[in-house]
């Protein structure tokens, strides 16, 4: 595949070396995904699929629908913003704020948070902190698309789509049509 350049939520610019996985290979890597949880979690009254703004919002949709087909259990689905929890806003341009969308209690429910890239895991820290302001589930899983490495927190996802071992300067964007490796170019970090 010939290089593929890209333009990141925050207007840095990545420029993609080798696709890793295309649209067919990202919905049965969910769908396994999916199996999984429900296998986890077969006998779990309330499943809330949360999507964290930006990445995981579509991939969240997806496999809320995918839990919903195979599984007895009720399913629901929102989003979560994390912005004005990150612990790096003085290095990281802040997006504008997204939804946060819960449309349950979370209280003695299951939540999965979804995301695109597992990084350094400062992202879901602070999901995890965004997400005491709704409630006390039960228990709360992770599942990521990437799973790239180099974490600076102890965070490990539950359920990953593909582990993709990288350097520190490289970039991974994943969407529901695909996984990249390359550069990004600009002020984003790379991946999270």
């Amino acid at each position: 595949m010939s290089d593929r350049a890209m333009t990141g939520p925050a207007g840095g610019g990545f420029v993609a070396r080798a696709q890793l996985l295309d649209a067919t290979a990202v919905r049965r890597a969910l769908r396994r995904m999916a199996h999984e949880i429900v296998e986890r979690n077969a006998d779990v009254p309330v499943l809330v699929v949360l999507g964290l703004q930006h990445g995981g919002v579509a991939l969240g949709e997806f496999l809320a629908r995918e839990l919903t087909e195979l599984s007895p259990t009720t399913v629901a689905s929102g989003s979560i913003d994390v912005a004005f929890h990150r612990d790096d806003l003085d290095r990281r341009p802040l997006r504008g704020p997204q939804t946060t969308s819960i449309p349950v209690d979370l209280t003695d429910a299951v939540v999965v948070l979804v995301d695109d890239v597992l990084f350094t895991g400062r992202t879901i820290r602070a999901a995890l902190n965004a997400l005491a302001e709704w409630g006390r589930p039960r228990a709360i899983q992770l599942a990521v698309l990437v799973d790239r490495g180099h974490r600076e927190l102890p965070i490990r996802a539950d359920y990953v789509g593909k582990n993709v071992p990288t350097s520190r300067r490289e970039a991974v964007v994943a969407t529901p049509e695909g996984v990249w490796i390359g550069e990004r170019h600009g002020d984003e970090e790379a991946g999270e």
